[in-house]
Parts: structure tokens; C-alpha cells; sequence
């Protein structure tokens, strides 16, 4: 990477990766990271797309080689489902799938290598001061956006089937069931129901900032001849780290929403 003709050093090479193609940066009040925008969008477009394409053309004989796999995947997410949500439910399991291939496609750009695309946008944009990450999910924005939309659905579904009242003596009668230790019970279930989707979306974002991180330094501290020995064994090791944090928010998921849809 060059900056106005000339060779960055590590430390200017790892900041620059570290900074995000933004919009309204200048005002310092409201900035949106384009970057990341357009990738998640793009993302969960290609989602839509290729799933949608394997429905309309599913075949009751021999499935192929992609019918095969996205009816595994989407197997392996009812299983999940059924398992864990015991009521009934239209909007959980294609939520869950949703949550499940979303993430995991957002965090499987973290294995492209990290100068491709930050270089094609330099070259597109005619600037070499421009700056692109790819990785959606090593955005705190985009997870923490995620863990609202998950922390919204929990209060929906926590008053529609508990009711206002309900959902009030549920934040305000346990775990002590008096009068006394109500500004207790509301301090603790307040701090419970808050840290949801903060411990939801700081789980995802803080991996994969960290994998991203490492990719990053391996690329900014080492000859690019000797590279590969170490980006190869920890890509592969990242295979399961892009995974299971997928997994795992999309198990969370189910959980919280099947506490917030039990009627007591």
C-alpha cells in the first residue's frame, strides 16, 4: 500500500486498515460507514437470492450439489429450532436461518486476503488515501444494529405474551416476590434485559475485530514472501471461528425470544 507515492510503515499500514470508507465524517455528528453498509446489504442480498433460486428449483429426485447443501443447512437450523424453542412460532425458525447464513457470509469475507479489495478501491476511486473494510461483522455498528432488531422482537414478544401488566411484574416481582424489593427486582431485571443484545453484539464484533486484527498485522509486520506460514494455518483455524460465532448468535437468538414467549 502507498500513500502519495511512498511506502507506508506497519504502523501507518495497520491504521489505514483499521479506518472505514465513510460518509459525514466531516460534521463529526452523524457518520455512516459505507463500507460496511454496502457489504452486509450485499451480503444478505446474495442470501436471499441464492436460497430463493434453490427453492424455485428444487426437485423431489436426486438433488444437486447446492439443493444438497442449502437443505443441510436449513435442516441444521430446524433441528437447532425444535430443540430449543418449544412453542409455536412461524417467525423463529426463518429468523434463525436468516441470523445463521447472514453472519456467516459477513464473516467469511474475513478470509479474502487483505489487500485485494482495499487495493481495487483504491484503483477505482483514483485516490491512494482510500480506505475499505470488508468485514461487516468487525463493525461494533452492524452487530450492535443486529442485537436491536433482537432486543426489540424480545420486548414484542415478551408483552404480547405475558401483556403490559405481565411484563411489568415479571421486571419488578422477581426473583423477590414483594412489594420491598421492588426498586431491587427493576435494578436487576433492567441490567438482565439490557445486557442482551450489548453482550450479543460485543461477542461477534469483539472476534471478529480480533481475526481481522491478526490478518492485519501478520500482512503489516511480515515480508509478504513469508506470509503465508502463518495466514494459511490461522485461516484455516478461522474457518471455525466464523462459524461458531454465527452459531452462536443465532442460538442466542432462539433462547432469549423462547424466554420472551413463555407465558410465565
Amino acid at each position: 500500500m502507498a500513500s502519495t507515492g511512498e511506502l507506508l510503515t506497519p504502523q501507518e499500514y495497520i491504521q489505514h486498515h483499521l479506518h472505514h470508507w465513510q460518509m459525514g465524517a466531516e460534521s463529526g455528528f452523524w457518520v455512516v460507514n459505507i463500507d460496511s453498509m454496502v457489504f452486509s446489504v450485499v451480503l444478505g442480498t446474495l442470501f436471499i437470492w441464492l436460497f430463493r433460486k434453490v427453492a424455485a428449483k428444487a426437485t423431489s429426485g436426486v438433488p444437486g450439489k447446492l439443493q444438497c447443501f442449502v437443505e443441510l443447512v436449513v435442516g441444521f437450523v430446524d433441528d437447532t429450532v425444535k430443540g430449543i424453542f418449544h412453542g409455536k412460532n412461524k417467525l423463529i425458525a426463518p429468523l434463525a436461518l436468516t441470523v445463521f447464513v447472514w453472519i456467516f457470509l459477513m464473516n467469511l469475507m474475513d478470509l479474502l486476503p487483505i489487500d485485494y479489495l482495499p487495493q481495487l478501491a483504491q484503483l477505482v476511486a483514483g485516490d491512494h488515501s482510500q480506505k475499505l473494510r470488508i468485514v461487516p461483522s468487525a463493525d461494533v455498528n452492524i452487530t450492535l444494529s443486529m442485537a436491536l432488531g433482537v432486543f426489540f422482537l424480545i420486548l414484542f414478544y415478551s408483552i404480547k405474551m405475558k401483556g403490559v401488566s405481565g411484563f411489568v411484574k415479571e421486571l419488578t416481582l422477581t426473583p423477590f416476590n414483594h412489594w420491598a424489593f421492588v426498586p431491587i427486582n427493576l435494578l436487576l431485571e433492567t441490567v438482565t434485559l439490557i445486557s442482551k443484545p450489548i453482550s450479543l453484539g460485543l461477542r461477534l464484533f469483539g472476534n471478529m475485530y480480533a481475526g481481522e486484527m491478526i490478518f492485519i498485522l501478520i500482512a503489516g509486520m511480515l515480508p509478504w514472501w513469508s506470509q503465508w506460514l502463518l495466514n494459511v494455518p490461522w485461516a484455516i483455524f478461522h474457518i471455525l471461528v466464523i462459524t461458531l460465532q454465527a452459531f452462536i448468535f443465532m442460538v442466542l437468538t432462539i433462547v432469549y425470544l423462547s424466554m420472551a414467549c413463555e407465558e410465565h
